[in-house]
């Protein structure tokens, strides 16, 4: 089987799978990472989404043969426990979720618009975030972490 090389969560990563497979398929299958998840297979729902370069992108519905020699972020390449992502802060903060299944999705969707507007209106997350589907209603808590977490990330 081919391998497909790429930088995931910042280091150099080979796997060794059918390209034609999805990016979720791989990273949940033998990259052993589960955060991302999969919702509805149609790039509809926002629960797959990566990171690719500074671009939310949804994961299920994108041949692993793609990424090849690109930057992937997944959720948990934002931080972890002893070090979170000012975003899982904030989110935390804000207690800006409830169930979690489009969370990780939510998150690198913000992770990619601070990355490339780091002084974001609540218009501009609002937009970002559009294409995440969250059924709690945790919308505007949301919108409220993002910002918070960009206000935490300007400061020197």
């Amino acid at each position: 089987m081919p391998s497909v090389r790429f930088r995931l969560n910042g280091t150099e990563t080979a796997v060794d799978a059918d390209p034609d497979q999805t990016l979720l398929g791989a990273l949940r299958g033998p990259l052993g990472l589960p955060g991302t998840h999969f919702g509805c297979g149609a790039n509809e729902c926002g629960a797959c989404y990566v990171m690719v370069g500074d671009r939310a992108m949804a994961s299920c519905d994108m041949p692993l043969w793609s990424v090849a020699d690109k930057d992937i972020t997944t959720v948990e390449g934002l931080g972890d426990a002893n070090h979170p992502h000012p975003l899982q802060r904030a989110f935390i903060a804000e207690q800006a979720m409830q169930c979690g299944y489009c969370i990780s999705g939510i998150l690198v969707s913000a992770a990619a618009l601070l990355k490339r507007n780091p002084a974001p209106t609540e218009t501009d997350v609002r937009q970002a975030l559009d294409r995440n589907l969250c059924r709690c209603g945790s919308h505007n808590r949301i919108v409220r972490a993002v910002l918070r977490a960009a206000s935490e990330m300007a400061r020197p």
